[in-house]
């Protein structure tokens, strides 16, 4: 059995392109994982607590429970439109999962890794009361930045413990903030260090998630405080004066929706979350892979519950090749920008999953998505699938299904393709697969001519639609995950039941097979509608403020004479043990040697490169991966998510500066 999780959706804003990042790609999975014939429960549901809501509700007028409802309902409206299923969609602010919080947080307290402190806080005696994470507002100890709370989201990113912040000043009245000593409760996170390296050493995932989880864990881990001054959320066990920590309550709800799925289903969620007979894996942000990797495992730990298999971690989203934005107008919304323009929900899951592989950045850029739509989906898939059922429908209705042995081995080869990446999470070289097979089923379309053969004889044009159909129902069963709606439709045609259908199906073969009337599987997007929806993105960028000089993102020649990128020369190259993506070079870079990692094994071999000319950014800042230190970055280009390494025109002696 597998539990497959998304990371919550905070109930405090509607849903732009950045979430679709986590959803979609696990719908996906979960669709093939079904395909598969394996069992598989799918939650998740609304993030219901935390400042940012109380914060939010306060300003509307409404009450915390009142803007959850909105938002909640909102994304469920979303997740629907978009056939995103989940098996149970919940919200932390119920009943059940404030049960399930307080008996984990009581057996970590019986368990002795919950302890008392008297601590510091900001406490604004304007407005008399103290300063929970969002409530406050002032300097990063770490880096110098401005800061909330409990995150310096403007600087290095570190999160931040209740009274670290310097200078807090109230965010509600402007008032600058003293500090106030309070009793509040400690995790003890610095105990789970040998734990943690051990668990995230066989944890299974993106290698984003797992380089930086490990990077934190070898540094220092200090406890962790979980109570907040709040009177919206969990109450906390022994002190009802406090409320549990938002990243505290939120994780646990995956284990509540669980309950409620297995209810639903007839399961015992035992069986998952206390005895361990199911490999559980989150699907999340990059931006949350320190809770997910090391605060909520230790809690589950320490509380005796059973333990993460994998987590898997998407890269970040820009808008029109921005950093995404809600404030400078570089965002998509979902339901205003995509769905109101009624737009094809197909269109966007393939975008989401095939632009690149899961854990690198996706751009999103409406010219881009139209191509995609236009050349790929329309022109190879759409084009290949409707031709074929028109033909058979026309000319046959009912097709004698005696199909070429090298079509069937073409389809075979697409399923295991498929199957493969699919268990290292990577969508776009699954929906990659499906599009090659659609390729080579035009051009044997093409090259067959049956329109031409059925003039002279009926059974040979037969035997090449029948071919030509074998390929049209493998591709409604394998694009069926990314594609639901569409493949959905092309499969009554062909009359297959996707619903009873496995990934085998795609390689049945029927005697007969009946042809319905089809229908077009995909509508050409028009210049008209792109037009109109970037002028809608302009008009916000606009209407921001934020253009002009302030939206300049262009770098002065003095920033760039600070980039010391130099020609180097590859003396050794070897795989990282235990990375399939992982290179260590040894490069020479003229004064000296350097060991480098980059992500380029998939596009290399160790003996392509050893000899070979790179660019080098020589004076970044040292990294760790995979356990392996890099100092120095090989410089490439992204071509479709693969990376093309940089080389000069002619040769070069090592350390030659790039100017």
């Amino acid at each position: 059995m597998k539990l497959v999780t998304c990371g919550l959706p905070y109930a405090n804003g509607k849903a732009h392109i950045g979430h679709l990042r986590t959803y979609i790609p696990a719908d996906v999975y979960v669709r093939y994982l079904r395909l598969k014939g394996e069992d598989v429960i799918f939650v998740c549901g609304s993030d219901s607590h935390g400042t940012p809501i109380v914060v939010n509700a306060e300003q509307q007028g409404l009450k915390p429970r009142e803007l959850v409802d909105i938002y909640h309902e909102h994304f469920q409206k979303i997740f629907r439109e978009l056939d995103i299923e989940f098996d149970y969609y919940g919200r932390t602010d119920s009943h059940y999962h404030h049960e399930r919080t307080r008996e984990i947080v009581r057996r970590l307290l019986e368990n002795g890794h919950i302890y008392p402190k008297e601590i510091e806080l900001a406490y604004c005696p304007n407005c008399q009361r103290f300063l929970p994470d969002r409530y406050v507002e002032g300097i990063c100890p770490y880096c110098g930045a401005l800061a909330r709370g409990d995150e310096c989201d403007q600087g290095c990113g570190r999160h931040l413990e209740p009274g670290e912040i310097l200078k807090p000043k109230c965010k509600i009245c402007g008032t600058p903030a003293e500090f106030r000593k309070q009793r509040h409760y400690y995790f003890r996170l610095s105990a789970f260090k040998e734990f943690l390296e051990k668990y995230i050493s066989n944890l299974r995932g993106t290698e984003n998630a797992l380089n930086y989880a490990m990077e934190w864990v070898r540094g220092e881990l200090k406890d962790w405080c979980i109570t907040r001054n709040l009177e919206w959320g969990v109450k906390f066990p022994t002190d009802e004066e406090l409320v549990v920590y938002v990243w505290v309550d939120a994780p646990i709800g995956y284990i509540s929706f669980t309950e409620k799925a297995c209810e639903k289903l007839g399961k015992d969620w035992r069986d998952i979350w206390i005895d361990g007979r199911a490999e559980i894996i989150h699907f999340i942000g990059l931006d949350i892979v320190y809770h997910h990797c090391i605060f909520w495992p230790a809690m589950l730990k320490g509380a005796g519950y059973a333990l993460p298999s994998g987590v898997v971690a998407s890269g970040m989203v820009k808008v029109e090749g921005k950093k995404f934005s809600k404030s400078r107008g570089y965002v998509v919304w979902v339901e205003e920008d995509y769905l109101k323009a009624d737009l094809n929900p197909d269109y966007l899951r393939y975008y989401i999953v095939n632009y690149t592989s899961h854990q690198r950045d996706l751009n999103f850029s409406w010219h881009v998505f139209r191509d995609k739509v236009n050349n790929e989906l329309i022109a190879t898939l759409g084009n290949f699938i409707y031709r074929v059922m028109h033909f058979a429908w026309k000319n046959f209705g009912k097709v004698k299904m005696d199909v070429d042995e090298e079509v069937t081995e073409r389809i075979r080869r697409a399923k295991e393709t498929i199957e493969d990446a699919i268990s290292r999470w990577e969508f776009k070289e699954a929906s990659d697969a499906f599009m090659e097979l659609a390729g080579y089923g035009n051009s044997f379309f093409q090259s067959s001519k049956p329109w031409e053969v059925i003039k002279e004889d009926r059974n040979e044009a037969e035997r090449v639609i029948a071919s030509a159909l074998a390929i049209v129902r493998a591709l409604a069963v394998l694009a069926y995950p990314v594609l639901p709606r569409s493949m959905r439709a092309v499969a009554e045609t062909v009359g297959l039941d996707i619903d009873s259908s496995t990934l085998d199906t795609a390689l049945d073969i029927p005697e007969y097979v009946k042809v319905g009337k089809p229908e077009v599987p995909f509508e050409r997007i028009d210049d008209e509608k792109m037009e109109e929806l970037e002028r809608i993105m302009m008009e916000r960028i606009r209407d921001s403020g934020e253009e002009g000089e302030k939206m300049d993102e262009r770098i002065g020649i003095e920033e760039f004479q600070r980039l010391d990128i130099r020609i180097g020369k590859v003396l050794k190259a070897e795989k990282v043990k235990g990375s399939k993506k992982l290179m260590r070079l040894e490069v020479d870079i003229g004064n000296e040697v350097r060991q480098i990692v980059a992500g380029i094994a998939e596009e290399y071999s160790p003996e392509e490169l050893e000899g070979e000319p790179v660019a080098v950014l020589v004076n970044i800042k040292p990294a760790r991966l995979m356990g392996v230190e890099s100092n120095g970055m090989i410089l490439a280009a992204d071509i479709n998510g693969k990376p093309v390494l940089l080389k000069p025109e002619k040769d070069v002696e090592p350390g030659a500066r790039v100017r």
